[in-house]
């Protein structure tokens, strides 16, 4: 693999080495600079070999630490970055406008993921870069993809608004539309609890629950009407969502299906997508404030931080399997990491003028990502 390494400084300074210091820097590179971060393209036979591949590029941009020692709603500024360590982002195209919007880590190594500009589910073998299609049929327009324990893939499909089940062997597909009165609920992210259920959102102002064994399938009007966006479940199988248009986040009982929501300290926040952590805590990207919000259910009680500079959009949310959490942040085009330990924010720069992550997942050590607006899937390690 061949690879042409390059660094470029945000402040105008000329490029510093890797393990040099600016002249007279005392310590960490302040925030602003971009430290050591690669990206690599994947052609669909592998690096750079294949139809329209993209030959390897190594050690292009990197991550600037932002110190945020945060309160609640507020980014402490000034404060110098801790340097950051290399992070390299892989690049694998997919289809040239098929609007990959959603992924989820396949048990068999791979990345399902929406084509939602193209109908169909797709797979990702990241050893080969090779992509399966799985088309949904006419009219489809796949947003959400969650993988069960069994590894079937269940796809949210707005367009059919319909459930959708692909077979992770035979691939063959199994649609469960929504009742005739529930036509045009926006479908959006799909959870699936340890008991099988699968729960779903619609942005319309619905939510709802499908059993598999059964095919019985229930939607419920969602309190404050439109808004329902992501959902996830807890590691005690409590079931959340979060509305986007409703700006807050909402339990959801299993046994009635009734759902009380819950508002956080900043009213008008936007609410967008919510994920667990190992503790049950609760993680939310705030699109309209600029913010990353926590809700503890044990202890009934928030935090929330702004991420870094200037005008941050953040909008999916991931919480890694060391309970790091991952932001995309659509205002300044990067992936944000938030460690709740420190409270201290790093970023992480994405290709192109805009990426448009829309989503996050993951596997152990391995961060997942569907940048939507470059047609193309980002993997990113997550340990070291």
């Amino acid at each position: 693999m061949r690879s042409c390494a390059r660094r470029r400084s945000l402040d105008g300074r000329r490029p510093v080495p890797a393990g040099e210091r600016a002249a007279g820097a005392a310590g960490p590179a302040p925030a602003g600079r971009l430290q050591e971060v690669g990206f690599t393209r994947v052609g669909r036979n592998g690096i750079g070999a294949g139809r329209g591949s993209l030959q390897a590029l190594g050690a292009l941009v990197g991550a600037c630490l932002l110190a945020a020692a945060c309160t609640a709603g507020k980014e402490a500024g000034g404060g110098p970055a801790a340097e950051a360590a290399g992070v390299r982002v892989t690049e694998f195209p997919v289809g040239s406008g098929d609007g990959p919007h959603d992924v989820a880590p396949a048990r068999d190594g791979g990345v399902w993921f929406t084509a939602q500009a193209a109908g169909y589910l797709g797979h990702l073998d990241p050893r080969s870069g090779t992509v399966t299609r799985v088309p949904l049929g006419d009219g489809a327009r796949p947003h959400g993809v969650v993988t069960a324990a069994d590894g079937t893939a269940w796809v949210t499909d707005g367009g059919r608004n319909a459930i959708v089940r692909v077979d992770a062997r035979t691939r063959q597909v199994r649609s469960f539309p929504l009742p005739p009165e529930r036509a045009g609920a926006d479908l959006n992210t799909a959870t699936v609890d340890r008991d099988g259920t699968v729960w779903f959102t619609g942005q319309a102002g619905v939510y709802g629950r499908l059993d598999p064994r059964s095919g019985r399938m229930q939607v419920f009007d969602a309190p404050g009407g439109p808004g329902p966006y992501g959902i996830t479940t807890t590691p005690a199988g409590e079931v959340w969502y979060a509305s986007l248009a409703g700006s807050h986040i909402a339990r959801i009982d299993r046994a009635s299906g009734r759902s009380t929501p819950v508002a956080p300290p900043t009213s008008g926040q936007g609410a967008r997508r919510i994920w667990s952590d190992s503790q049950g805590r609760l993680w939310i990207s705030e699109w309209n404030a600029g913010q990353l919000g926590r809700f503890d259910p044990a202890s009934n009680r928030w935090r929330e931080w702004r991420l870094p500079g200037d005008r941050p959009m953040p909008y999916a949310v991931f919480v890694d399997d060391r309970d790091t959490v991952w932001l995309s942040d659509f205002g300044a085009n990067r992936l944000v990491r938030f460690d709740p330990a420190g409270e201290r924010f790093s970023t992480v720069e994405l290709p192109g003028p805009a990426a448009n992550v829309r989503q996050l997942a993951g596997r152990p050590g391995q961060l997942l990502g569907a940048a939507s607006a470059l047609d193309r899937l980002l993997v990113v390690p997550t340990a070291g």
